[in-house]
């Protein structure tokens, strides 16, 4: 179902459900962080990575992640330079800052893909958040021997500013502690993905929220989730709408605003961009 109502009268229907709502369940996937202003392609791909375009005809972050480096010294030259621009550095636009002052007053919850540590650097409180994918921000092992991770700032700061001719020293590449081989990002992307106590805990915390409003107003507010990953965000909000009648479904995203015909009184969809759509919030 795509929405036929206009932007004014779906404006005014998620204002009046964001009022009414007891809780306020976001769901956030990656066209939030690009509306933020943290792109992967184009001319923000370009300024920090064209030797690595140059040299290996990479065209995008994303793609740049998956090619085969020969060695660990370019693997991390690569990962350290995206690392930092996507995570130690503050979003071009202050979308996550609006979102928050939208809901602070709410009881409300996060379940994100991102893996940029936006929400937090937002002021959201750590404790209502669920990165269900990973974060830039930690190592885990390759192998991995051990399900804990480990705090990388340090470290890529120092491969950002030791690197030449796309390569770090060879000193600086992460190896772990307990077996010794190279470390990783701390990313979903294959079955060793290493879910620690903070991704259990924050799973946990997750179930209770939403055991909690099971009967009650809660919004759940999805913004810029794709069908990349759907089962993690947008198949359970429409479930959860279609059991609780008091349940309300947005769905902010550009190009792709829709929700099933079952909910759809239930829903509000808006076709636009999510910084523009927060600020005339």
């Amino acid at each position: 179902m795509k929405s036929t109502q206009n932007f004014s009268e779906q404006m005014n229907k998620l204002k009046a459900a964001l009022d009414d709502a007891d809780a306020v369940l976001i769901g956030a996937g990656a066209g939030l962080s690009t509306s933020a202003g943290f792109t992967y392609g184009g001319e923000r791909f370009f300024k920090y990575f064209a030797d690595f375009h140059a040299k290996y005809g990479i065209s995008d972050m994303y793609s740049g992640g998956f090619y085969p480096y020969n060695t660990l010294e370019e693997f991390w030259a690569w990962w350290s330079r995206h690392i930092f621009y996507n995570r130690y550095v503050e979003p071009p636009k202050p979308v996550y800052n609006e979102l928050f002052e939208l809901v602070k007053d709410k009881d409300y919850f996060v379940i994100t893909t991102n893996v940029d540590h936006c929400f937090q650097k937002a002021g959201f409180d750590k404790e209502r958040l669920f990165y269900t994918q990973g974060d830039y921000g930690l190592f885990q092992c390759s192998v991995p021997c051990h399900n804990k991770t480990y705090d990388n700032e340090e470290l890529i700061l120092r491969m950002v500013a030791e690197q030449k001719d796309m390569k770090i020293p060879s000193e600086l590449i992460p190896r772990c502690p307990i077996c010794g081989k190279p470390m990783t990002t701390n990313l979903r992307c294959d079955d060793k993905f290493v879910q620690d106590s903070g991704w259990d805990a924050a799973c946990k915390r997750y179930d209770k929220f939403l055991s909690k409003y099971k009967n009650k107003r809660i919004l759940l507010l999805e913004l810029g989730v794709g069908g990349n990953t759907p089962v993690i965000i947008k198949y359970p909000f429409w479930r959860i709408a279609l059991k609780n009648k008091q349940a309300t479904y947005v769905c902010i995203n550009y190009g792709e605003a829709f929700a099933p015909k079952e909910i759809e009184k239930q829903s509000v969809c808006i076709d636009g961009d999510i910084a523009e759509v927060l600020e005339k919030l």
